[in-house]
């Protein structure tokens, strides 16, 4: 009984399978006959053109190689020299005998010279009494035979003022210019002749003494017409 109920249920599902397929098939036939229509539809309806493929991204340039770094080798070790010790000398001392300094000696500076004693004031001159006198007017020492022959060519004329310094003797010892006369020949004719010609009465002092004197005066120089 069993055995029956097993065989029965076999073929039923192979018949399920059958139908299964068939339905399957049909409905593939129908899409399928569906989709076509649509596709055709579709490239019709489709307008073509170009698509512009972007170029590819260039490739990257690979990193440069890294150089592995030359491995350093370590410096030798080298042993410091060995330490010699030696038995320096004390150093030499030199010894120099060094002289006292010699006392310093301060010397006074001499004294100045004391100031020079001025010697006595001369006494007061006497004073006078009478002043000298021309024994003749002085005018009168000169003629026309003492004009000077230059002067004379010349034609110059004029009148000089002069000084006369008189001694205690009534002699004329100087004679200065005080007034030019435009003339150096009649100037100096006009002292030669009163140094030589002129005499005076010496002046006196209070005691009556003869003491010396200065006289003034001038002579006029005229050319005969």
């Amino acid at each position: 009984m069993a055995y029956v109920d097993q065989k029965m249920s076999s073929s039923r599902i192979t018949a399920i399978v059958i139908v299964a397929l068939l339905h399957a098939l049909l409905g593939y036939a129908f899409i399928s006959g569906l989709a076509l229509r649509v596709a055709k539809q579709a490239v019709q309806d489709l307008k073509t053109f170009d698509v512009i493929e972007e170029p590819p991204p260039p490739e990257e340039e690979p990193p440069p190689p890294v150089e592995s770094p030359v491995p350093v080798q370590p410096p030798p070790v080298v042993s410091p020299p060995p330490i010699v010790r030696t038995n320096t000398p004390p150093p030499l001392v030199s010894t120099v005998n060094v002289a006292p300094p010699a006392p310093i000696t301060y010397t006074a500076p001499p004294a100045p010279p004391s100031a020079p004693v001025a010697p006595p004031a001369p006494p007061p001159p006497p004073r006078k009494v009478e002043t000298a006198k021309a024994k003749a007017n002085l005018a009168s020492y000169v003629s026309n035979d003492d004009y000077p022959p230059s002067a004379v060519r010349n034609e110059e004329e004029g009148t000089t003022g002069f000084r006369l310094e008189v001694g205690a003797n009534g002699r004329v010892t100087s004679c200065t210019v005080t007034s030019p006369s435009g003339s150096r020949a009649l100037d100096d004719a006009t002292c030669r002749i009163m140094r030589s010609r002129a005499r005076f009465t010496p002046a006196r002092d209070s005691a009556g003494n003869p003491t010396t004197d200065t006289v003034s005066n001038r002579i006029t120089w005229r050319l005969e017409r």
